[in-house]
């Protein structure tokens, strides 16, 4: 593979569930012109067409087993190659642990690239919870209320028929605890971008706009 152009950005964006990073990623996406590339995205997109590495991964998906980290960082590297005519690419969704970290850096160096800045997102677990939980709907017209953000009229009433309001099973706060958890950036990965001196830690907890200033003032743009 040739090397990648050195003038192109490799930024990632790290968060929990319910801290923003998809708002914010769409937000950085187009005032920055940094491509947004999720590993998710990218795995879903080979499998739809079929290709040998999508086949690949919908039998280890399909039997519930984890896609190895190779492939992967192949196919992120695949999707940000080459640089020409974007500002450079925001990971989204990986790395996940340290070890795929180390991985992606030892591939990005092979040609030419680097981390430059690891942007995270930070929202403490009460606020992600509040976030997360509280969504009610109706079982019988579909209308659907948030307890913060807009609650029904009458206490577990639906405004509309007047139906007894109902939970899903995973909007409960038992169910969102256990999901943060597992998908929360773990404290390794963290100090991980710490000790390369790439992490910046932005504040979550305030307006939209604000978190985008910061995150692009923390990018240096």
């Amino acid at each position: 593979h040739p090397l990648m152009a050195v003038s192109c950005r490799y930024v990632i964006l790290l968060g929990a569930p319910g801290a923003g990073k998809g708002t914010q990623a769409q937000v950085l996406q187009e005032r920055t012109g940094l491509v947004q590339v999720s590993s998710g995205d990218l795995l879903r997109e080979q499998v739809r067409q079929g290709t040998e590495l999508g086949r690949k991964a919908k039998e280890l998906m399909d039997r519930g087993e984890l896609v190895p980290d190779h492939v992967v960082i192949g196919m992120i590297l695949e999707r940000v190659q080459p640089c020409d005519g974007v500002a450079g690419y925001m990971l989204d969704g990986f790395p996940r642990t340290t070890a795929q970290a180390v991985a992606l850096d030892r591939a990005l160096e092979a040609r030419g690239g680097r981390i430059e800045r690891v942007l995270y997102i930070e929202v403490p677990d009460e606020e992600l919870v509040r976030r997360l939980t509280g969504r009610w709907s109706c079982p019988q017209c579909g209308a659907v209320y948030h307890e913060v953000n807009s609650p029904p009229k009458g206490a577990g009433v639906c405004d509309r028929c007047g139906a007894t309001l109902a939970q899903r099973e995973d909007d409960r706060a038992e169910t969102v605890r256990t999901r943060l958890a597992k998908q929360r950036p773990p404290d390794a990965l963290i100090a991980y971008y710490e000790g390369r001196s790439v992490l910046r830690r932005v504040d979550g907890t305030r307006g939209v706009d604000e978190v985008s200033a910061e995150l692009e003032r923390a990018l240096g743009t």
